[in-house]
């Protein structure tokens, strides 16, 4: 494959700016032109997500947008003719396995030259990590970011076609482009983004250089998304951002995520959960809402980070460890029968042993049903990536595994309330270990194995909880 000098490659300064022009919402950028239609006739693509719901959604997109190309789906690495990565950069081991893989499809490249390998999402929208890409695994045909899915068609192309390497990665604040197609991996839950990108800036997080910033989607693309799956048999969906309920402040309308959520509520779908509030705008009016509808799931992921007060500074999050722990009692205290999950970061530089037992010291006081937790990594370009940090690798390590303990403790703690109970499960199908067995959720987010008859995958059934583990309960269908 020849090269193309003529790269449009990322730039993590230019993708730092914010203006304050609302963005553009665009519903005409994605056209497949008469010389690309059916490119992918008679070949197959594989499509490989690594990362967040986000990028699950966008390799949704993605698979929608090679299908309406001609291509078909293949679950065999080696044998299909498009392979593609959608990676993330939230953790320097997040990257180290798509490198590995990467480092994995030469021989598939050299023994089929023909093959196109592409890399997407948040690693193709870093400085550096394009150009080691570009300076170390020539088998990388074509890479895009977060921004140009819609590109799609043309990129491959000339990836395909001309046999150019193509490089187009944009650096910008991002625009909403709506009417994409999408396949999506499930008949019966589905994702909905409701705004993209972040104006946070924690100084440990890449995230706002890679997605962009804070932007909304109008309310009446939701909401017709929404009753469309509804009609078309969906029983859940999860609202998706980064912020969800920073939702509607970059429009500067009268709506907000509040109002967003009463009115997906009311179009009566069975299900719904939302992803990723922030605590400090998580407001009353949102909490009133999760209240008072039932489809509105009992389940809140309410990301932490840390309990003690400095490093959260250090961290640029925009609360305290009171205004956190305040929120927390507030939602617990108004929503029934909630389960609580969270994020937390052990080793921040230079965490001193009183923060992480104020870290501990919080999650004692919330007794989360489940944590995300995770050893800081060191994200270059960030704030937090100048920091010279003095705290060995090994404490960090035990402080993870303290941490871990307690919450698996809490976690089995909140389970055995369970314990010959019934529980509402929506099916998602046979259990991946046990064709007999089959797995969904409840309505707290908790996994349910069970055994029954006739059972069908996107059924709402009542189970009967024989045995709770820390993190999944086993039952059996009750028969009607």
């Amino acid at each position: 494959m020849k090269n193309n000098t003529n790269f449009i490659l990322p730039s993590q300064t230019s993708a730092r700016k914010r203006t304050k022009n609302i963005s553009a919402i665009e519903r005409d950028l994605f056209v497949i032109d008469d010389k690309i239609k059916g490119i992918g006739n008679g070949r197959t693509y594989f499509v490989r997500t690594y990362g967040c719901q986000a990028n699950f959604h966008d390799s949704e997109t993605i698979s929608g947008i090679l299908e309406d190309l001609g291509y078909t789906k293949s679950d065999d690495i080696e044998k299909a003719d498009l392979i593609l990565l959608n990676t993330c950069a939230i953790r320097r081991n997040a990257e180290e396995k798509v490198l590995g893989e990467i480092g994995n499809l030469k021989k598939l490249k050299r023994n089929d030259p023909d093959k196109i390998i592409a890399m997407s999402g948040c690693m193709a929208q870093e400085e550096e990590m394009v150009t080691h890409i570009l300076s170390k695994y020539p088998q990388v045909d074509l890479i895009f970011g977060t921004h140009n899915i819609y590109n799609l068609p043309k990129l491959l192309y000339h990836a395909l076609l001309n046999k150019e390497k193509t490089v187009e990665v944009y650096s910008k604040e991002g625009d909403i482009v709506e009417a994409l197609p999408v396949k999506r991996d499930n008949h019966h839950k589905a994702w909905v983004n409701i705004s993209y990108g972040c104006d946070k800036f924690c100084s440990y997080c890449i995230v706002p250089y890679t997605r962009g910033k804070e932007r909304s989607r109008h309310i009446e693309d939701i909401l017709d998304e929404v009753r469309s799956l509804k009609d078309e048999g969906y029983k859940e969906i999860t609202l998706l951002g980064q912020n969800v309920n920073s939702y509607g402040l970059d429009l500067r309308l009268d709506y907000g995520f509040s109002d967003l959520l009463r009115e997906v509520a009311e179009t009566g779908l069975d299900r719904i959960r939302f992803m990723t509030p922030y605590p400090s705008n998580f407001d009353d009016e949102t909490i009133d809402v999760c209240a008072r509808y039932k489809n509105i799931m009992p389940s809140i992921h309410l990301p932490l980070q840390s309990g003690n007060d400095e490093i959260l500074f250090k961290m640029n999050r925009r609360y305290n460890s009171e205004e956190y722990r305040i929120l927390f009692d507030k939602l617990k205290n108004k929503i029934d029968d909630c389960a609580f999950t969270t994020d937390i970061i052990v080793g921040f530089p230079n965490e001193s042993d009183e923060a992480f037992d104020d870290t501990l010291k919080m999650v004692d006081h919330c007794k989360y049903d489940n944590a995300y937790t995770f050893i800081y990594s060191k994200r270059e370009g960030t704030p937090a990536a100048k920091i010279e940090d003095h705290i060995d690798m090994k404490v960090k390590e035990e402080r993870l595994q303290i941490l871990n303990a307690k919450i698996a403790e809490y976690a089995n703690m909140h389970n055995q309330k369970y314990q010959d109970q019934t529980t509402e499960v929506l099916v998602d199908g046979p259990s991946k270990k046990d064709k007999d067995v089959f797995a969904g959720y409840n309505p707290q987010g908790k996994l349910v194995n069970f055994t029954g008859h006739d059972i069908k995958e996107g059924d709402i059934i009542k189970v009967k909880i024989t045995k709770a583990k820390s993190f999944s309960l086993d039952g059996e269908a009750i028969e009607d």
